[in-house]
């Protein structure tokens, strides 16, 4: 199951003759550092089919940073029951190169999976070091992450994720999973 794409320009029109909604499927980290004005967030993590209860009357247009996630999700999104859906050519990166309007916030720490790619990196590293230089048993911490990047690619969820998201640097994130709408996000980093 592929999803038709769509690109910014027509987009645009369709959203500006009230004939379209834009879904963003990232997650609210990523919202909140950039976003298309007119776009409602609901991340892919909590993503249900059954939650588009209003608006099945008009064209749905999904989109995420690029277009991968998107695509990897039709059939999630193809199950939404709009009356036709489409994939924003490009993702937020296609909108902003078409020259359409894209809200930044400066103040917003990296995304919590390049937190957790920086993390198990560095955890991975400094264990082939350690295990070299003071003891062979320290292999077992990049054992230990490897592991976990193992265990969270098949189940989808990341301990390390789960953790960073409630470090200090990220309070402007944290709790924001549930939190669907974009006003109430903006409101919250100001």
């Amino acid at each position: 199951m592929t999803l038709k794409t769509i690109d910014a320009h027509k987009t645009h029109e369709l959203l500006t003759a009230g004939e379209a909604v834009l879904i963003d499927v990232r997650e609210p980290d990523e919202w909140i550092k950039e976003h298309i004005p007119e776009a409602h967030l609901v991340p892919l993590s909590g993503f249900n089919p059954d939650d588009f209860p209003k608006d099945h009357d008009k064209i749905a247009v999904f989109h995420c940073r690029s277009g991968g996630r998107t695509e990897a999700a039709a059939p999630q999104i193809l199950r939404t029951g709009f009356r036709e859906v489409y994939q924003l050519e490009g993702g937020i990166q296609g909108w902003h190169a078409a020259g359409h309007k894209v809200n930044e916030t400066a103040k917003v720490p990296i995304s919590i999976m390049r937190q957790v790619q920086i993390t198990a990196g560095s955890l991975v590293l400094l264990g082939i070091v350690l295990a070299l230089l003071v003891n062979p048993w320290f292999a077992a911490l990049s054992a230990f992450v490897g592991a976990g990047l193992t265990q969270a690619g098949i189940t989808g969820t990341c301990a390390m994720a789960s953790i960073l998201k409630h470090m200090p640097w990220n309070r402007v994130i944290s709790g924001q999973q549930a939190v669907a709408d974009p006003a109430t996000i903006q409101r919250m980093v100001r």
